[in-house]
């Protein structure tokens, strides 16, 4: 199962560029078989930011089937928390990286977005650096509103039948533009990739290595292009250091060491399962409830989640959670938290997953015919 830590309300990823990479050519598999897309994000302190005041966009990232950690306030986030990253995934890096994968696997790539000419250009430097790449279209359609856009587009990418589409739309109009389609276009991968094509076209450079490794890959485009990103870069670092803070506090405050160690004990009561969680779940030991939990989902996708005797769930407990809702949905099914215990509610409210969840006062009322319920949240 996914390995998911909760950065204010979005979840990232832990993998390292192999790992995606892999991932990624198992959802080319799987889509060629089933027609399902995947929709991938690369999540950077704007994507962060913009989800705290737009739910759309934060639904669409906390339901992603891959979210990436690009921005180094990401990394340097999960640090603080406890729970670091293994390696950072940014689109300039993955984008070469999945078409050196393509044209060795011989999947084809589709190209959208960014000004007229960059993205042809893109795939013709793409192509030149990896032989045999497939370039199954480039289109670089007018920079209007998702509702205003040609939709004959959406019949070039369906005859054209790629196993990727990068959209290069900027966000949040990429990841809105791939939820509202990728069920229509049925490609396997889809992913917004922002301003990539620009640096691989060498519109925009680069920031160099060591301050790629520094964090100041974000100083090096500010040198770069001081009149249209500094409003943007205070707006987002104001924004995700506030915010993040309140986070850090909140979680710090309840990661003191606990007397007992945390356990789970799961049982089947008409056709769903209910998994009981006590104590405090964190990175160290959230596997075994992790595996519980699998199990269950081999019965059935009907999941409850009993948190009354919880005292603390760290961001990767947290993760570990959105990543069984994702996956019970995706079966039919739902996972519902019950009786959840008013510290850790006012945390879920803080990282703006209240309303990802499907919340009950009991387990009672979550083990009602599922749909028939009204969710409600416990009294603080």
């Amino acid at each position: 199962m996914r390995k998911l830590l909760i950065i204010l309300g979005v979840p990232i990823d832990d993998l390292s560029m192999p790992q995606a990479l892999g991932r990624l050519e198992e959802f080319i598999a799987a889509g060629r078989t089933t027609g399902r897309s995947h929709q991938i994000a690369t999540i950077n302190a704007d994507f962060v930011v913009n989800s705290l005041h737009d739910p759309e966009l934060r639904r669409i990232l906390q339901e992603s089937d891959m979210a990436t950690a690009d921005g180094m306030p990401l990394v340097l986030g999960a640090r603080l928390l406890g729970v670091p990253l293994a390696n950072r995934v940014t689109g300039a890096d993955l984008v070469p990286a999945l078409a050196e994968r393509a044209a060795e696997k011989g999947f084809s790539i589709f190209l959208l977005g960014a000004r007229p000419g960059v993205g042809t250009r893109t795939a013709e430097i793409l192509q030149e650096r990896y032989p045999g790449l497939q370039i199954a279209g480039v289109i670089s359609p007018p920079n209007v509103p998702i509702q205003e856009m040609d939709r004959s587009i959406l019949d070039q990418i369906r005859s054209a039948k790629p196993d990727i589409l990068l959209v290069a739309f900027g966000n949040p109009k990429q990841e809105k533009w791939i939820r509202m389609y990728a069920q229509m276009i049925n490609v396997p991968v889809c992913i917004g990739v922002g301003g990539t094509f620009d640096m691989i076209a060498g519109i925009t450079r680069r920031a160099p290595i060591w301050m790629q490794n520094m964090g100041l890959e974000w100083l090096y485009r500010l040198l770069q292009e001081p009149r249209r990103l500094w409003r943007r870069y205070v707006h987002d670092f104001g924004y995700f250091g506030y915010f993040f803070v309140r986070q850090w506090w909140a979680m710090r405050q309840g990661s003191l060491p606990a007397p007992l160690l945390p356990t789970s004990e799961s049982i089947i009561v008409d056709q769903k399962v209910i998994l009981n969680i006590t104590g405090r779940m964190d990175t160290s030991n959230y596997a075994s409830f992790v595996e519980r939990a699998e199990e269950a989902l081999s019965i059935t996708p009907f999941l409850v989640v009993d948190l009354s005797r919880a005292t603390f769930l760290d961001s990767t407990a947290m993760g570990a959670l959105v990543a069984l809702a994702n996956r019970a949905r995706a079966a039919g099914g739902a996972l519902r938290l019950a009786s959840v215990p008013p510290d850790l509610f006012r945390i879920l409210s803080l990282i703006r997953l209240d309303h990802f969840f499907d919340i009950y006062d009991d387990v009672e009322t979550a083990m009602g015919i599922p749909g028939s319920l009204v969710p409600a949240s416990p009294s603080l």
